[in-house]
């Protein structure tokens, strides 16, 4: 049962990312509200706070809501530890929006675009490495944005148009997601279809900070995230999202699927049911990537 426990736990964590590090250090914390449309058919809009650390030697961008919950998982970790029960933590915390981890490794702004899938029942980060060259053209035109004096510049970038607005008042010379290159840090960015659009929300200095979150940490996930490039990542990660326990399935037998748990509704079949639903409506969420386009194969992204 324990095996078990673990399994499930693992399993529902695994959009989660992890990085090879677990450093403490001191990082800068932005706060950027991230608006998007979801359904490129659909003019309806949705929000989410996302975060930009930039520490010493790199910067990681990622959805928020898993660091936001730190603090409650590990309340509701302990206590499963110490009743012995298990506990569907699906039930009292939010899946994220955005499953990626961005890492912009300075000085030379390399970034590595990590997910995380499944390998039988563990979670494994795959990879993509690449340079980007943003060829920014910068306008003269000066606003304010939030506290904040502003310069406007103007790029394309993965099949799209975009008008950011940096600060020399930050002196990063990064943004949220992959974007970098300006002489201050990126405010506000938006493409020309307002599809996406970043807007800094605030700012914190983070003390002893630490790369993984708890979740990740106690969820025993592999720290070796494999690199390989973009056209296989991208076929691998499409293969998992469509069908997310291809390779755990041979691995349950129907004596295993009919076992529970205790705290469980349901039996383990019902468990996996569940959760290849929560992985298929996370995944069928969202049909407008932020890149349409991707220059190392100059194929649409699929």
């Amino acid at each position: 049962m324990k095996k078990l426990f673990s399994i499930f736990f693992i399993a529902l964590f695994a959009f989660l990312s992890a990085q090879d590090q677990d450093s403490k250090e001191t990082a800068n914390r932005f706060f950027y509200e991230l608006t998007f449309k979801p359904k490129k058919d659909s003019a309806k809009l949705e929000k989410v706070l996302t975060v930009l650390d930039i520490a010493k030697d790199r910067s990681v961008y990622r959805d928020y809501t898993v660091i936001g919950q730190d603090s409650i998982i590990k309340v509701q970790v302990e206590a499963m530890q110490k009743s012995g029960v298990f506990k569907d933590l699906s039930k009292t915390i939010r899946m994220p929006k955005f499953s990626e981890k961005i890492v912009k490794h300075y000085p030379d702004m390399k970034v590595q675009y990590v997910e995380r899938i499944a390998s039988g029942f563990t979670p494994m980060g795959i990879a993509y490495n690449e340079t980007i060259k943003f060829d920014w053209k910068i306008s003269n035109e000066k606003e304010k944005i939030g506290p904040y004096n502003a310069q406007k510049a103007t790029a394309d970038f993965g099949g799209r148009k975009w008008t950011a607005w940096f600060s020399t008042d930050l002196p990063f010379q990064d943004g949220p997601y992959k974007f970098s290159g300006l002489p201050g840090l990126i405010v506000k960015i938006e493409d020309e279809g307002k599809n996406y659009s970043w807007t800094l929300q605030g700012n914190k200095k983070v003390q002893n900070w630490e790369e993984l979150s708890y979740s990740e940490k106690i969820s025993n996930m592999s720290l070796k995230v494999t690199d390989m490039p973009r056209e296989k990542f991208e076929k691998t990660f499409s293969d998992f999202k469509k069908d997310p326990f291809a390779t755990a399935r041979p691995m349950m037998t129907q004596e295993i699927m009919s076992k529970t748990i205790p705290g469980m509704d349901g039996t383990i079949g019902d468990m996996m049911k569940k959760q290849e639903k929560m992985y298929k409506d996370f995944f069928n969420a969202n049909d407008n990537p932020i890149e349409l386009t991707y220059s190392s194969t100059d194929k649409k992204k699929k």
